[in-house]
């Protein structure tokens, strides 16, 4: 991808972005962090799920 190309590219995001009416980013910001992972999920894994499995079971 050619310098030029990657300038327009980010342009048309930004104009998209802008394009939209204030009230409809924030909703989109607020959704997406509501989608995001547990801090524990996103940086181990499954493995703290598997552990939490493992301990339950025994208890």
């Amino acid at each position: 991808m050619s310098t030029n190309d990657y300038v327009k590219f980010v342009t048309q995001q930004f104009v998209t972005y802008m394009d939209q009416p204030k009230e409809e980013r924030k909703k989109k910001r607020v959704q997406r962090k509501q989608e995001k992972p547990e801090l524990l999920y996103r940086w181990f894994g499954m493995i703290p799920f598997s552990l939490r499995l493992l301990f339950r079971r025994k208890s």
